[in-house]
């Protein structure tokens, strides 16, 4: 379609004219039979939302006739989800600008609200009322979610080189035009809450100011996390059939002078085979690769996106050589035979570089060094003119891909940074950041924070190894940091990261951080993945007993065998009769937890709403 063709569908259409546009402050007007959400720089703008039937419709001079039972401003609206008994609408009530992308102001959204739009709940059965207790809860997790940002004037989902591969046509239009053209495009309906509502992105944005030889210079650093395979940690492992991998994101760092803009790309993900870590109780769950007759398609089908999106691929897998990650890297690495245009590099981070040796990356850099020339990094003038481009990425992985990972993509990221810094002219050959050691400290703080944020939106606590790209070694306190979290992604992983409602959690990172953290079942039903309807079964009658019920009968045993075994104990120097008390205790207490090893998975919290492929 031609963009004259575009122009003319646009004008036409009845949802543009010149009503339209983006607006950064609104008002949320109550009423008992409807909402109406208006620009505040224009009242006369918005749509009003029928608190019985959902119904949206634009805004007249008759909605706001009488005086509204409450009146808040809120930031944006989010879009509409379906429940139960009716819609809810999803509204940014509060927000804060941390820093800007390509000149645009980029915002975290720090509290969310779900207005509610239904009286249908009066007619539920019961066990569609627990129902939609169980899906609002769910809503009230999402309303906290850590990591998600959005821009009134941009679409922060397109790194620098992809913005300029776009028409320039569209990327001239605001964002609520850009949707018209998407629409007139794909021939798909448009609606007012389309053009009303901001698009939320699951990201980790740090920005920094430096001044390096008297120049400043603005770094951003910002991941992307892919929303085909989302979830948390142990229940969204591996690839689902389709080839979409979970925790998958594409992190660039972007370098803005005065003269120059630049980007380097990164993607980490998990390994892309069909596996799986059930939680059990155990540390360490075990690790099981599903054998399936489609694998190698899976793995074919992951890496042909990459090729179309980035050109030339590098995975860079840094798993153990033993053990159940020795099992999964050899399955990985018997696959990428099958794939000769794609270049698989292992590097076993642990035996290298444990025991604080960062600095044997370089042995990593030594392997890869020629591919990494190759791919390069995208590189263009104040005029928009690219000069060069990047035309292939590293895809990196560990376990969780978080913290080996993290770790590896600064170090290479740094690198870059130093080739880019010495191309503008603002070092010699031989200067590297590390020279500036003030300016150093912010670009691996930069890369410090990036990590815990997307360690906490997978796992729940902040990264572990933060020392080794903070001070290149690890520290007393970051040992001690590393097994407190440790210790929480274990509790997170087997007691709250399946069903249980999220609550505050308090995580000791020399100080304290209140955690929010989004469950399974919240990330499924917020991204669309699970789809509510009254016709539809309850996914919640359970054939198995309840864990939440059981887990705390059987802490109160364990503990209560324990603290009987133990008084026995001491008893028996006084009176010998105690003796066979305690073998007595001791027996039941060990008995009790036999028997919660044997069941650990019924004990752990487990998703409800979807299947773990």
């Amino acid at each position: 379609m031609e963009e004259k063709e575009l122009e003319i569908e646009e004008e036409s259409s009845p949802l543009s004219a010149t009503r339209f546009q983006s607006f950064d402050e609104l008002e949320l007007l109550e009423f008992k039979d409807k909402y109406v959400i208006r620009a505040i720089r224009s009242p006369d703008q918005g749509f009003s939302a029928n608190r019985f039937d959902g119904d949206i419709q634009p805004l007249s001079s008759d909605d706001v006739l009488e005086s509204p039972l409450k009146t808040s401003k809120i930031f944006g609206v989010v879009g509409t989800i379906r429940l139960v008994a009716g819609m809810y609408i999803l509204v940014i009530t509060a927000c804060k600008e941390v820093g800007k992308y390509q000149g645009f102001p980029i915002f975290r959204v720090e509290t969310m609200k779900y207005l509610p739009c239904n009286q249908a709940i009066k007619e539920l059965s019961t066990q569609e009322k627990k129902d939609e207790a169980y899906f609002t809860n769910l809503l009230r997790v999402v309303e906290s979610t850590p990591g998600l940002y959005y821009s009134y004037e941009t679409d922060v989902t397109l790194n620098l080189q992809r913005r300029l591969k776009l028409a320039e046509v569209w990327m001239r239009k605001p964002l609520w035009k850009q949707r018209l053209l998407t629409h007139a495009l794909y021939g798909t309906e448009l609606s007012w809450m389309t053009l009303w509502s901001v698009s939320l992105t699951g990201l980790s944005f740090q920005t920094a100011e430096l001044t390096l030889r008297d120049t400043p210079v603005t770094i951003t650093l910002i991941s992307r996390r892919c929303t085909r395979r989302l979830g948390t940690r142990m229940w969204r492992r591996g690839a689902n059939l389709e080839g979409d991998a979970a925790n998958f994101i594409e992190t660039e760092q972007l370098l803005e002078l005065k003269d120059f803009r630049s980007s380097f790309l990164q993607v980490r993900g998990s390994i892309p085979l069909l596996w799986e870590q059930i939680v059990d109780l155990s540390y360490k769950p075990r690790l099981n690769i599903i054998n399936h007759q489609d694998t190698s398609r899976v793995v074919e089908r992951h890496f042909n996106d990459l090729s179309q999106r980035y050109g030339e691929i590098l995975a860079l897998d840094l798993t153990d050589e033993y053990g159940a990650e020795g099992k999964l890297s050899s399955a990985y690495a018997a696959e990428m035979e099958k794939l000769p245009d794609i270049r698989y590099v292992s590097f076993r981070f642990h035996s290298i570089c444990g025991n604080s040796k960062f600095e044997n990356l370089h042995l990593l850099y030594d392997k890869i060094s020629e591919d990494f020339g190759k791919h390069g990094y995208f590189f263009m003038d104040n005029e928009g003119n690219a000069i060069e481009e990047q035309r292939g990425i590293i895809r990196s992985n560990c376990i969780d891909c978080l913290d080996r990972t993290n770790v590896t993509q600064s170090y290479l990221a740094r690198i870059s940074l130093d080739l880019q810094l010495q191309k503008t002219g603002i070092f010699s050959p031989e200067e590297t950041i590390s020279n500036f050691l003030e300016e150093y400290e912010k670009f691996k703080i930069m890369w410090v924070e990036q990590g815990d944020e997307l360690s906490v939106e997978y796992a729940g606590t902040h990264a572990l190894k933060r020392d080794l790209v903070r001070y290149g070694k690890q520290t007393l306190g970051g040992l001690i940091t590393d097994g407190l979290s440790a210790i929480s992604r274990y509790y997170l992983n087997n007691f709250q990261d399946g069903v249980r409602q999220a609550s505050n959690r308090r995580i000791l990172h020399n100080i304290e951080l209140l955690v929010m953290f989004l469950h399974q079942d919240a990330i499924d039903l917020i991204s669309g993945r699970y789809s509510v309807g009254r016709n539809n079964p309850s996914p919640f009658q359970l054939n198995a007993f309840e864990s939440l019920s059981y887990l705390p009968v059987a802490s109160a045993l364990l503990i209560g065998g324990l603290t009987l075994t133990s008084l026995s104990v001491n008893q028996v120097g006084r009176n010998a009769q105690q003796y066979l008390s305690s073998v007595l205790w001791a027996g039941v207490t060990a008995g009790v937890m036999a028997v919660i090893k044997a069941n650990g998975r019924q004990f752990c919290s487990r998703p409800r709403l979807c299947g773990l492929i």
